[in-house]
Protein backbone atom coordinates (compact mmCIF):
# COMPACT_ATOMS: atom_id res chain seq x y z
CA UNK A 1 0.00 0.00 0.00
CA UNK A 2 2.79 2.41 0.97
CA UNK A 3 4.73 1.65 -2.25
CA UNK A 4 1.60 2.14 -4.35
CA UNK A 5 0.90 5.51 -2.68
CA UNK A 6 4.46 6.69 -3.25
CA UNK A 7 4.30 5.67 -6.91
CA UNK A 8 0.97 7.46 -7.38
CA UNK A 9 2.32 10.60 -5.70
CA UNK A 10 5.47 10.67 -7.80
CA UNK A 11 3.49 10.16 -10.99
CA UNK A 12 1.20 13.02 -9.95
CA UNK A 13 4.12 15.36 -9.28
CA UNK A 14 5.80 14.31 -12.51
CA UNK A 15 2.59 15.00 -14.43
CA UNK A 16 2.30 18.46 -12.91
CA UNK A 17 5.89 19.21 -13.74
CA UNK A 18 5.40 18.01 -17.31
CA UNK A 19 2.17 19.96 -17.66
CA UNK A 20 3.64 23.16 -16.29
CA UNK A 21 6.64 23.23 -18.54
CA UNK A 22 6.94 20.44 -21.13
CA UNK A 23 10.45 19.28 -21.87
CA UNK A 24 11.98 21.91 -19.57
CA UNK A 25 15.04 19.73 -19.16
CA UNK A 26 15.36 19.01 -22.88
CA UNK A 27 14.75 22.53 -24.17
CA UNK A 28 17.03 24.99 -22.41
CA UNK A 29 15.97 28.61 -22.10
CA UNK A 30 17.72 31.25 -24.21
CA UNK A 31 21.04 32.36 -22.77
CA UNK A 32 19.54 35.76 -22.01
CA UNK A 33 16.94 34.14 -19.75
CA UNK A 34 19.01 31.55 -17.88
CA UNK A 35 18.93 33.48 -14.61
CA UNK A 36 15.20 34.16 -14.86
CA UNK A 37 14.54 30.50 -15.71
CA UNK A 38 16.47 29.43 -12.62
CA UNK A 39 14.49 31.85 -10.45
CA UNK A 40 11.10 30.67 -11.67
CA UNK A 41 11.85 26.95 -11.46
CA UNK A 42 13.46 27.22 -8.03
CA UNK A 43 10.57 29.25 -6.64
CA UNK A 44 8.00 26.97 -8.29
CA UNK A 45 9.50 23.94 -6.58
CA UNK A 46 10.57 25.22 -3.17
CA UNK A 47 8.84 28.50 -2.26
CA UNK A 48 6.73 28.09 0.88
CA UNK A 49 3.88 30.17 -0.54
CA UNK A 50 4.07 28.72 -4.06
CA UNK A 51 0.36 27.89 -4.04
CA UNK A 52 -0.52 31.51 -3.27
CA UNK A 53 1.34 33.01 -6.26
CA UNK A 54 -0.65 32.52 -9.52
CA UNK A 55 2.43 32.95 -11.72
CA UNK A 56 4.11 30.07 -9.85
CA UNK A 57 1.22 27.67 -10.40
CA UNK A 58 2.22 24.28 -11.78
CA UNK A 59 -0.19 24.71 -14.69
CA UNK A 60 0.56 28.38 -15.36
CA UNK A 61 2.58 27.72 -18.55
CA UNK A 62 1.89 25.03 -21.12
CA UNK A 63 5.50 24.77 -22.29
CA UNK A 64 8.93 26.35 -22.12
CA UNK A 65 8.11 28.78 -24.89
CA UNK A 66 5.23 30.26 -22.89
CA UNK A 67 7.44 30.42 -19.83
CA UNK A 68 10.16 32.20 -21.84
CA UNK A 69 7.67 34.84 -22.99
CA UNK A 70 6.73 35.53 -19.39
CA UNK A 71 10.35 35.61 -18.21
CA UNK A 72 11.35 38.01 -20.99
CA UNK A 73 9.04 40.62 -19.47
CA UNK A 74 11.41 40.78 -16.48
CA UNK A 75 14.84 41.68 -17.87
CA UNK A 76 16.07 42.48 -14.32
CA UNK A 77 16.29 39.22 -12.32
CA UNK A 78 15.59 40.96 -9.01
CA UNK A 79 12.33 42.34 -10.41
CA UNK A 80 11.20 38.84 -11.35
CA UNK A 81 12.08 37.48 -7.93
CA UNK A 82 10.08 40.21 -6.20
CA UNK A 83 7.12 39.65 -8.54
CA UNK A 84 7.05 35.96 -7.61
CA UNK A 85 6.83 36.62 -3.87
CA UNK A 86 3.65 36.96 -1.88
CA UNK A 87 2.83 40.26 -0.20
CA UNK A 88 5.84 41.46 1.78
CA UNK A 89 3.76 41.70 4.92
CA UNK A 90 3.64 37.89 4.77
CA UNK A 91 7.06 37.17 3.28
CA UNK A 92 9.41 39.60 5.03
CA UNK A 93 12.59 37.62 4.63
CA UNK A 94 13.22 36.16 1.13
CA UNK A 95 16.28 37.47 -0.73
CA UNK A 96 18.13 37.19 -4.00
CA UNK A 97 21.78 38.13 -4.59
CA UNK A 98 23.95 38.53 -7.64
CA UNK A 99 27.05 37.16 -5.88
CA UNK A 100 26.62 33.98 -3.85
CA UNK A 101 30.15 34.26 -2.48
CA UNK A 102 29.04 37.20 -0.34
CA UNK A 103 25.94 35.34 0.79
CA UNK A 104 27.91 32.21 1.75
CA UNK A 105 30.36 34.26 3.79
CA UNK A 106 27.75 36.22 5.68
CA UNK A 107 25.76 33.10 6.57
CA UNK A 108 28.91 31.93 8.37
CA UNK A 109 29.57 35.26 10.08
CA UNK A 110 32.03 36.72 7.57
CA UNK A 111 31.25 40.32 6.64
CA UNK A 112 32.82 43.54 5.44
CA UNK A 113 32.62 45.28 8.78
CA UNK A 114 34.34 47.94 10.88
CA UNK A 115 33.45 46.01 14.03
CA UNK A 116 30.78 48.27 15.55
CA UNK A 117 27.55 46.41 16.24
CA UNK A 118 24.82 48.86 17.13
CA UNK A 119 21.14 49.57 17.51
CA UNK A 120 19.28 52.51 15.98
CA UNK A 121 16.45 54.32 17.75
CA UNK A 122 14.38 57.42 17.13
CA UNK A 123 15.50 60.71 18.63
CA UNK A 124 13.03 61.89 21.27
CA UNK A 125 10.18 63.83 19.65
CA UNK A 126 11.19 62.90 16.09
CA UNK A 127 9.69 60.48 13.58
CA UNK A 128 12.53 60.86 11.05
CA UNK A 129 15.80 61.50 12.87
CA UNK A 130 17.54 58.55 14.48
CA UNK A 131 20.68 57.89 16.47
CA UNK A 132 22.89 54.90 17.07
CA UNK A 133 24.15 53.22 20.19
CA UNK A 134 27.05 50.81 20.32
CA UNK A 135 26.11 47.34 21.56
CA UNK A 136 29.48 45.63 21.34
CA UNK A 137 32.75 45.71 19.43
CA UNK A 138 33.92 42.71 17.39
CA UNK A 139 37.34 41.45 18.42
CA UNK A 140 40.08 42.00 15.86
CA UNK A 141 38.15 44.70 14.02
CA UNK A 142 39.24 48.24 13.19
CA UNK A 143 36.93 49.53 15.94
CA UNK A 144 38.64 47.32 18.53
CA UNK A 145 41.69 49.59 18.21
CA UNK A 146 39.73 52.86 18.32
CA UNK A 147 38.26 54.99 21.10
CA UNK A 148 34.73 53.63 20.86
CA UNK A 149 32.94 51.26 23.21
CA UNK A 150 29.64 49.73 24.26
CA UNK A 151 27.09 52.36 25.24
CA UNK A 152 28.51 55.18 23.10
CA UNK A 153 25.94 57.26 21.20
CA UNK A 154 26.32 58.60 17.65
CA UNK A 155 23.99 60.86 15.70
CA UNK A 156 25.74 61.43 12.39
CA UNK A 157 28.09 59.98 9.80
CA UNK A 158 30.60 62.30 8.15
CA UNK A 159 28.72 65.18 9.77
CA UNK A 160 25.37 64.22 8.24
CA UNK A 161 22.50 63.61 10.68
CA UNK A 162 21.15 60.05 10.51
CA UNK A 163 17.54 59.74 9.35
CA UNK A 164 15.24 56.90 8.37
CA UNK A 165 15.91 57.86 4.74
CA UNK A 166 19.71 58.01 4.67
CA UNK A 167 20.97 55.53 7.29
CA UNK A 168 21.49 52.72 4.78
CA UNK A 169 23.63 54.78 2.41
CA UNK A 170 25.61 56.36 5.25
CA UNK A 171 26.26 53.23 7.33
CA UNK A 172 26.03 50.44 4.75
CA UNK A 173 26.96 52.14 1.52
CA UNK A 174 29.95 51.51 -0.70
CA UNK A 175 32.34 53.67 1.32
CA UNK A 176 34.73 51.48 3.28
CA UNK A 177 35.76 54.33 5.58
CA UNK A 178 33.57 56.83 7.38
CA UNK A 179 33.53 59.01 10.48
CA UNK A 180 31.03 58.45 13.26
CA UNK A 181 30.07 61.66 15.05
CA UNK A 182 29.55 60.86 18.71
CA UNK A 183 26.96 62.28 21.09
CA UNK A 184 25.70 62.34 24.69
CA UNK A 185 22.31 62.13 26.36
CA UNK A 186 21.59 65.43 28.15
CA UNK A 187 18.61 64.17 30.13
CA UNK A 188 16.14 65.11 27.42
CA UNK A 189 17.60 64.26 24.05
CA UNK A 190 20.74 63.13 22.23
CA UNK A 191 23.16 65.94 21.38
CA UNK A 192 26.46 65.99 19.51
CA UNK A 193 29.51 66.25 21.80
CA UNK A 194 32.12 67.26 19.21
CA UNK A 195 33.92 63.90 19.35
CA UNK A 196 34.28 61.54 16.43
CA UNK A 197 35.97 58.30 15.42
CA UNK A 198 37.22 57.23 11.98
CA UNK A 199 36.39 53.63 11.08
CA UNK A 200 37.41 51.34 8.24
CA UNK A 201 35.62 48.19 7.09
CA UNK A 202 37.64 45.00 6.71
CA UNK A 203 36.68 41.39 6.06
CA UNK A 204 35.82 39.94 9.47
CA UNK A 205 34.88 36.46 10.62
CA UNK A 206 33.08 36.93 13.91
CA UNK A 207 33.31 34.22 16.56
CA UNK A 208 29.70 34.17 17.82
CA UNK A 209 30.80 33.11 21.31
CA UNK A 210 31.47 36.54 22.75
CA UNK A 211 31.48 35.62 26.47
CA UNK A 212 31.54 32.27 28.26
CA UNK A 213 32.02 32.35 32.03
CA UNK A 214 30.80 30.99 35.35
CA UNK A 215 29.40 33.29 38.04
CA UNK A 216 29.21 31.95 41.58
CA UNK A 217 26.40 33.34 43.70
CA UNK A 218 25.73 31.52 46.96
CA UNK A 219 25.04 27.88 46.16
CA UNK A 220 24.56 28.65 42.48
CA UNK A 221 27.16 28.22 39.77
CA UNK A 222 25.66 30.20 36.94
CA UNK A 223 26.93 29.70 33.42
CA UNK A 224 26.70 32.81 31.27
CA UNK A 225 27.03 32.41 27.50
CA UNK A 226 26.66 35.35 25.16
CA UNK A 227 26.09 33.83 21.75
CA UNK A 228 25.68 36.18 18.78
CA UNK A 229 25.08 34.02 15.71
CA UNK A 230 24.17 30.45 14.74
CA UNK A 231 27.16 29.93 12.47
CA UNK A 232 27.60 26.21 11.73
CA UNK A 233 31.36 26.48 11.23
CA UNK A 234 31.68 27.38 14.94
CA UNK A 235 29.67 24.41 16.24
CA UNK A 236 32.73 22.67 17.65
CA UNK A 237 33.75 25.85 19.48
CA UNK A 238 30.22 26.09 20.86
CA UNK A 239 30.43 22.51 22.07
CA UNK A 240 33.79 23.25 23.70
CA UNK A 241 32.23 26.25 25.46
CA UNK A 242 29.60 23.95 26.94
CA UNK A 243 32.34 21.53 27.87
CA UNK A 244 33.96 24.30 29.92
CA UNK A 245 30.66 25.06 31.66
CA UNK A 246 30.04 21.38 32.31
CA UNK A 247 33.51 20.83 33.76
CA UNK A 248 32.89 23.64 36.26
CA UNK A 249 29.65 22.06 37.45
CA UNK A 250 27.21 24.81 36.54
CA UNK A 251 23.81 24.57 38.19
CA UNK A 252 22.10 27.20 36.06
CA UNK A 253 22.50 28.78 32.62
CA UNK A 254 21.87 32.27 31.30
CA UNK A 255 21.91 32.16 27.49
CA UNK A 256 22.23 35.67 26.08
CA UNK A 257 20.67 35.89 22.61
CA UNK A 258 19.81 39.58 22.66
CA UNK A 259 22.11 40.38 19.71
CA UNK A 260 21.60 37.08 17.87
CA UNK A 261 19.73 37.38 14.58
CA UNK A 262 19.79 33.63 13.96
CA UNK A 263 21.36 31.27 11.44
CA UNK A 264 21.57 27.51 11.04
CA UNK A 265 18.64 25.27 12.07
CA UNK A 266 21.12 22.45 12.61
CA UNK A 267 23.15 24.61 15.01
CA UNK A 268 19.99 25.59 16.88
CA UNK A 269 19.15 21.92 17.32
CA UNK A 270 22.65 21.20 18.61
CA UNK A 271 22.55 24.14 21.02
CA UNK A 272 19.24 22.92 22.45
CA UNK A 273 20.83 19.48 22.84
CA UNK A 274 23.77 20.99 24.74
CA UNK A 275 21.44 22.77 27.15
CA UNK A 276 19.53 19.55 27.77
CA UNK A 277 20.91 16.10 26.90
CA UNK A 278 18.08 14.02 28.32
CA UNK A 279 15.93 14.15 25.18
CA UNK A 280 18.21 12.55 22.56
CA UNK A 281 16.12 11.16 19.72
CA UNK A 282 13.02 13.14 20.66
CA UNK A 283 11.50 15.81 18.43
CA UNK A 284 12.92 19.30 18.85
CA UNK A 285 11.12 20.85 15.87
CA UNK A 286 9.12 19.96 12.78
CA UNK A 287 9.42 21.53 9.34
CA UNK A 288 6.38 22.45 7.25
CA UNK A 289 7.12 22.91 3.52
CA UNK A 290 4.80 23.73 0.64
CA UNK A 291 2.15 21.12 -0.15
CA UNK A 292 3.97 19.20 -2.86
CA UNK A 293 7.27 18.89 -0.99
CA UNK A 294 5.47 18.04 2.26
CA UNK A 295 3.52 15.32 0.43
CA UNK A 296 6.69 13.85 -1.03
CA UNK A 297 8.50 13.75 2.31
CA UNK A 298 5.53 12.32 4.19
CA UNK A 299 5.35 9.48 1.70
CA UNK A 300 9.02 8.85 1.05
CA UNK A 301 11.05 10.12 4.03
CA UNK A 302 8.90 11.50 6.87
CA UNK A 303 11.91 11.72 9.20
CA UNK A 304 13.31 14.47 6.97
CA UNK A 305 10.58 16.78 8.29
CA UNK A 306 11.80 16.50 11.88
CA UNK A 307 14.76 17.93 13.77
CA UNK A 308 15.69 15.64 16.65
CA UNK A 309 17.66 16.32 19.79
CA UNK A 310 21.09 14.80 19.29
CA UNK A 311 24.11 13.70 21.29
CA UNK A 312 26.64 14.02 18.46
CA UNK A 313 28.31 16.55 16.18
CA UNK A 314 29.61 14.20 13.56
CA UNK A 315 31.52 11.62 15.60
CA UNK A 316 32.07 13.98 18.52
CA UNK A 317 30.04 13.71 21.73
CA UNK A 318 27.96 16.74 22.61
CA UNK A 319 28.69 18.32 26.00
CA UNK A 320 25.23 18.46 27.53
CA UNK A 321 24.25 20.13 30.81
CA UNK A 322 20.98 18.18 31.30
CA UNK A 323 19.21 21.27 32.63
CA UNK A 324 15.49 21.44 33.31
CA UNK A 325 15.39 25.24 33.26
CA UNK A 326 17.19 27.91 31.24
CA UNK A 327 17.17 31.72 31.36
CA UNK A 328 17.31 33.37 27.93
CA UNK A 329 17.96 37.09 27.37
CA UNK A 330 16.31 38.66 24.32
CA UNK A 331 15.86 41.98 22.56
CA UNK A 332 13.83 43.40 19.70
CA UNK A 333 16.60 42.11 17.41
CA UNK A 334 16.51 38.47 18.59
CA UNK A 335 15.32 36.45 15.59
CA UNK A 336 14.87 33.21 13.68
CA UNK A 337 17.14 30.42 15.00
CA UNK A 338 17.25 32.17 18.38
CA UNK A 339 13.47 32.08 18.51
CA UNK A 340 13.56 28.46 17.38
CA UNK A 341 15.68 27.54 20.42
CA UNK A 342 13.21 29.24 22.77
CA UNK A 343 10.13 27.76 21.12
CA UNK A 344 11.67 24.32 20.59
CA UNK A 345 12.79 23.97 24.21
CA UNK A 346 9.55 25.10 25.83
CA UNK A 347 7.67 21.78 25.55
CA UNK A 348 10.62 20.02 27.21
CA UNK A 349 12.04 22.32 29.91
CA UNK A 350 11.19 25.59 31.62
CA UNK A 351 12.34 28.58 29.58
CA UNK A 352 12.46 31.93 31.38
CA UNK A 353 12.69 34.75 28.81
CA UNK A 354 13.96 38.11 30.05
CA UNK A 355 14.26 41.23 27.91
CA UNK A 356 12.23 42.52 24.99
CA UNK A 357 9.79 40.93 22.54
CA UNK A 358 11.61 39.14 19.70
CA UNK A 359 11.34 39.75 15.94
CA UNK A 360 8.89 36.96 15.09
CA UNK A 361 10.67 34.98 12.37
CA UNK A 362 9.11 31.53 12.40
CA UNK A 363 10.13 30.60 8.87
CA UNK A 364 13.35 29.29 7.34
CA UNK A 365 15.19 29.58 4.06
CA UNK A 366 17.70 27.68 1.96
CA UNK A 367 20.29 28.79 -0.57
CA UNK A 368 19.25 27.86 -4.11
CA UNK A 369 21.85 27.92 -6.89
CA UNK A 370 21.46 27.73 -10.66
CA UNK A 371 22.33 24.05 -10.94
CA UNK A 372 20.49 20.86 -11.93
CA UNK A 373 19.72 20.09 -8.26
CA UNK A 374 19.59 23.72 -7.04
CA UNK A 375 22.54 22.77 -4.84
CA UNK A 376 26.07 24.17 -4.89
CA UNK A 377 27.51 21.49 -7.20
CA UNK A 378 27.62 22.05 -10.96
CA UNK A 379 26.55 25.67 -10.69
CA UNK A 380 26.06 27.67 -13.86
CA UNK A 381 29.49 29.26 -14.41
CA UNK A 382 28.03 32.19 -16.34
CA UNK A 383 26.77 34.07 -13.29
CA UNK A 384 26.77 34.12 -9.48
CA UNK A 385 23.10 34.68 -8.76
CA UNK A 386 21.61 32.72 -5.87
CA UNK A 387 18.33 32.89 -3.98
CA UNK A 388 17.55 32.66 -0.29
CA UNK A 389 13.78 32.20 -0.42
CA UNK A 390 11.60 31.18 2.51
CA UNK A 391 10.87 27.49 2.02
CA UNK A 392 9.55 26.25 5.35
CA UNK A 393 7.85 27.10 8.59
CA UNK A 394 9.10 25.53 11.81
CA UNK A 395 6.94 24.47 14.74
CA UNK A 396 7.91 22.82 18.02
CA UNK A 397 7.15 19.24 19.08
CA UNK A 398 3.58 20.10 20.11
CA UNK A 399 2.88 21.93 16.86
CA UNK A 400 3.20 25.55 17.99
CA UNK A 401 4.93 28.00 15.71
CA UNK A 402 2.61 30.97 15.44
CA UNK A 403 4.82 33.75 16.75
CA UNK A 404 4.80 35.99 13.67
CA UNK A 405 4.57 39.00 15.98
CA UNK A 406 7.42 37.85 18.22
CA UNK A 407 7.88 35.88 21.42
CA UNK A 408 6.79 37.83 24.49
CA UNK A 409 9.23 37.74 27.43
CA UNK A 410 8.21 36.47 30.84
CA UNK A 411 9.87 39.59 32.26
CA UNK A 412 9.87 42.69 30.06
CA UNK A 413 13.12 44.62 30.35
CA UNK A 414 14.05 46.78 27.37
CA UNK A 415 17.72 47.59 27.00
CA UNK A 416 16.67 50.84 25.28
CA UNK A 417 15.39 52.01 28.68
CA UNK A 418 18.85 52.25 30.22
CA UNK A 419 21.25 55.13 29.85
CA UNK A 420 24.04 53.12 31.47
CA UNK A 421 24.15 49.83 29.58
CA UNK A 422 26.79 48.30 31.80
CA UNK A 423 29.61 45.94 30.82
CA UNK A 424 28.56 42.72 29.14
CA UNK A 425 29.21 39.74 31.38
CA UNK A 426 29.46 41.76 34.58
CA UNK A 427 26.94 40.96 37.30
CA UNK A 428 25.62 44.54 37.42
CA UNK A 429 24.79 44.65 33.71
CA UNK A 430 20.99 45.19 33.77
CA UNK A 431 19.69 42.11 31.94
CA UNK A 432 22.23 39.69 33.41
CA UNK A 433 21.68 41.16 36.88
CA UNK A 434 17.97 40.54 36.54
CA UNK A 435 18.53 36.92 35.50
CA UNK A 436 20.87 36.32 38.44
CA UNK A 437 18.27 37.83 40.76
CA UNK A 438 15.64 35.45 39.43
CA UNK A 439 17.96 32.44 39.75
CA UNK A 440 19.06 33.16 43.29
CA UNK A 441 15.86 34.75 44.55
CA UNK A 442 17.92 37.58 46.00
CA UNK A 443 17.10 40.37 43.58
CA UNK A 444 14.21 42.10 41.89
CA UNK A 445 13.78 43.22 38.32
CA UNK A 446 15.47 46.54 37.73
CA UNK A 447 13.17 49.50 37.26
CA UNK A 448 12.70 50.62 33.67
CA UNK A 449 12.64 54.34 34.39
CA UNK A 450 16.39 54.68 34.67
CA UNK A 451 16.41 56.97 31.67
CA UNK A 452 14.47 57.48 28.47
CA UNK A 453 12.62 54.58 26.85
CA UNK A 454 13.86 55.23 23.33
CA UNK A 455 11.78 53.80 20.48
CA UNK A 456 13.68 51.02 18.71
CA UNK A 457 14.15 51.33 14.93
CA UNK A 458 16.61 48.72 13.64
CA UNK A 459 19.86 47.01 14.55
CA UNK A 460 23.02 46.55 12.52
CA UNK A 461 22.64 42.79 12.08
CA UNK A 462 19.13 42.98 10.65
CA UNK A 463 20.44 45.54 8.16
CA UNK A 464 23.02 43.03 6.96
CA UNK A 465 20.26 40.92 5.53
CA UNK A 466 22.09 37.58 5.58
CA UNK A 467 22.71 37.81 9.33
CA UNK A 468 19.03 37.70 10.20
CA UNK A 469 18.33 34.26 8.77
CA UNK A 470 17.12 30.84 9.81
CA UNK A 471 18.28 28.39 7.22
CA UNK A 472 18.85 24.73 6.47
CA UNK A 473 22.18 23.67 5.03
CA UNK A 474 21.04 22.63 1.55
CA UNK A 475 17.96 22.08 -0.57
CA UNK A 476 16.49 18.57 -0.33
CA UNK A 477 17.28 16.63 -3.45
CA UNK A 478 15.05 13.58 -3.03
CA UNK A 479 12.18 15.05 -4.99
CA UNK A 480 14.37 15.88 -7.99
CA UNK A 481 16.02 12.46 -7.96
CA UNK A 482 12.63 10.77 -7.86
CA UNK A 483 11.63 12.59 -11.02
CA UNK A 484 14.77 11.77 -12.99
Amino acid sequence: MRTAFKLTLLLFIAALTFQSCQDNDDIPPPATLEIQDFIWKGMNLYYLWQADVPNLSDDRFANQTELNTFLASYPVPEDLFDALRVNNTIDRFSWIVDDYLELEGQLQGTTKNNGVEFGLTYKPGSTTEIFGRVRYIIAGSDASNKNIKRGDFFTAVNGIQLTISNYRSLLFGTNETYTLNLADYNGTTIVANGKSVDLTKTVLSENPILINKVITSGSHKIGYLMYNGFYANYDNELNDAFGTLKSQGVTDLVLDLRYNGGGSVQTATRLASMITGQFTGQVFAKQQWNAKINAYFEADNPDALFNYFTDKIGDKEINSLKLTKVYILTSAGTASASELVINGLEPHIQVIQIGDKTVGKNVGSVTLYDSPSFGSENRNPKHRYAMQPIVLKIVNSVGFGDYFNGLQPDYLLKETSFIALGVLGETDEPLLSSAIGKITGTGRMLRQDLGKDFEFFKDSKSMRRFQNEMYIEKAPEGLLKALE
